[in-house]
């Protein structure tokens, strides 16, 4: 059983959606909530964010699925045919990507949290894209540990 099953589930009846519909709304702000209804099947009631975040997640699931069904190669070379921008990472950050992605996407579908997989998705294609821009290999001037800068 999942942690994200053991949550407690946020039921409001039709009426209170009428009644108070703002504090129905606030709730729905912060997690999904189910509206259940006298005259029909009950609906949920969630926010954009949430219902994006799931869609995302529902996306990537497809897409590692497809992964895991072809049986050439390595877990990043797999990886790097779904995700192209993982060419850009050198072979072992590719070997480490592809786990931290199916890591992520494994505590994402357990505690029902579609943000964790999103973020290490997000997270890995922007390190790609700044890598492919040529940030990689600037010269940086590291600040000293006891210098205090101002802020701009």
């Amino acid at each position: 059983m999942s942690l994200a099953a053991d949550l407690p589930a946020a039921t409001r009846r039709s009426s209170d959606l009428s009644k108070h519909p703002a504090e129905v709304f606030a709730e729905a702000e912060i997690h999904p909530v189910t509206v259940t209804r006298r005259d029909g099947e009950a609906l949920v009631l969630m926010s954009q964010r949430e219902a994006k975040g799931r869609a995302c997640l529902l996306n990537f699931a497809a897409q590692l699925i497809t992964v895991t069904l072809d049986d050439n190669g390595s877990l990043a070379d797999r990886m790097s045919k779904a995700f192209p921008w993982m060419l850009a990472l050198t072979p072992a950050d590719r070997e480490t990507c592809a786990q931290d992605l199916v890591d992520a996407a494994r505590a994402s579908f357990s505690t029902d949290q579609p943000h964790l997989a999103i973020a290490e998705l997000t997270s890995w294609k922007e390190t790609a894209t700044a890598i492919a821009a040529g940030l990689g290999s600037a010269d940086l001037d590291w600040l000293d540990a006891d210098e205090i800068v101002e802020r701009p």
